[in-house]
């Protein structure tokens, strides 16, 4: 399932850093903007405690664990939307992305250039918005000037829900606010607003990049952010992107956890961050689980048992008859399959299941 989150912000931020942290990849972090051009794309393992625990219980000839795809995409710069610095580039790589992980300087150096001569986060964020909007407000009054005269002189149905919804969109932006603050009604709404494919409709989480100090309680600058987005449906995580590259450096898982308790943190930064991602994207996991292989297989939150069955191959969609589901928490407390199915907790489900995170299936199926 490649389900892309874009890391974006303006130069010198710490994206790259914080890129290179995610995937232990180098993109080339220079202290100049535009050091990122080609977005870098890293294919990221997502942290998993329950994977952990399977592979303890089946000690499986194999493991693969749920991954998660990041683009490091160029700084952009005022007046990208009209295609200056690397305007056109940058807005066509956000399009392809499902989600943002916009990141904010909210620290202090004078060693590392702020594009714009100070640091202030929430003017920084709204200078991305304001790119992001103008071109998305482009795509909305090109869609109204030609849904416009069919909605209002005939009784056309559709074309009075798209212009309903374009006219609701215009609204938000024309005031500044995202795509994504508008609430959509019906499924047909939703469903048409995706075919418009909004920039600022996108899922965004904002990161704060933060110094050293910082790390555990964010800082002003943080609160200043918190405050800013307080309206728009948006969410924050605070992460020491110069302090996390240290840690990646450490040899040993021992020597990690000893540096994050000095700073004041249970776990790292990034292993917060790869998890906000995948929730960001609307992901869950399932798993399988025996001697063979442990497997987190990734899906959208909603999905059904066929479609869940189809993630592993497509026959066992075509031919399915039937789920065998245990709960994660059965499974352990348990101690097994054996044990489950001994006690009566294996569950056996039709179609309309919707499949839920942390599920272990086996699927029936017949081609």
């Amino acid at each position: 399932m490649a389900l892309k989150c874009g890391i974006v912000g303006l130069p010198n931020v710490g994206k790259s850093t914080l890129f290179n942290c995610l995937s232990n990849t180098k993109a080339q972090s220079a202290n100049f903007p535009f050091c990122t051009i080609e977005p870098n794309v890293g294919v990221i393992t997502v942290p998993d405690e329950r994977l952990t625990r399977l592979v303890e219980m089946c000690n499986p000839r194999s493991v693969v664990p749920a991954t998660v795809e990041i683009v490091d995409i160029a700084g952009l710069v005022k007046g990208a939307s009209r295609g200056e610095g690397l305007g056109n580039k940058f807005l066509a790589n956000i399009r392809e992305t499902d989600a943002i992980l916009h990141v904010l300087r909210c620290f202090d150096d004078d060693n590392v250039t702020h594009v714009d001569g100070s640091v202030d986060p929430v003017r920084d964020k709204e200078i991305i918005d304001y790119e992001l909007q103008l071109k998305d407000l482009e795509t909305i009054e090109s869609r109204i000037s030609k849904t416009q005269k069919a909605a209002q002189t005939g009784g056309d149905k559709i074309a009075k829900m798209q212009y309903e919804v374009l006219r609701r969109y215009k609204e938000a932006l024309d005031a500044g606010r995202p795509a994504r603050s508008v609430k959509l009604d019906t499924p047909d709404e939703i469903r048409y607003s995706r075919e418009l494919f909004l920039l600022t409709a996108k899922p965004v989480l904002y990161v704060c990049n933060v110094d050293d100090a910082s790390a555990a309680t964010g800082n002003a600058y943080v609160e200043a952010v918190r405050q800013a987005i307080a309206d728009e449906g948006a969410s924050l995580m605070v992460v020491a992107a110069q302090t996390e590259s240290e840690i990646a450096e450490l040899d040993t898982y021992e020597e990690r956890k000893e540096f994050l308790a000095e700073i004041g943190l249970e776990e790292s930064g990034v292993a917060r961050l790869i998890r906000a991602a995948y929730a960001l994207l609307d992901l869950q996991t399932y798993f399988t689980a025996g001697p063979d292989e442990v497997r987190a297989w990734t899906f959208r939150r909603g999905t059904k048992a066929p479609q869940a069955a189809g993630i592993i191959h497509t026959d066992f969609e075509k031919g399915f008859i039937r789920a065998e589901v245990i709960k994660y928490d059965d499974y352990v407390t348990l101690g097994g399959e054996g044990p489950v199915r001994d006690a009566g907790k294996m569950g056996v489900e039709g179609k309309d299941y919707v499949v839920q995170d942390g599920d272990i299936m086996h699927f029936r199926f017949n081609v």
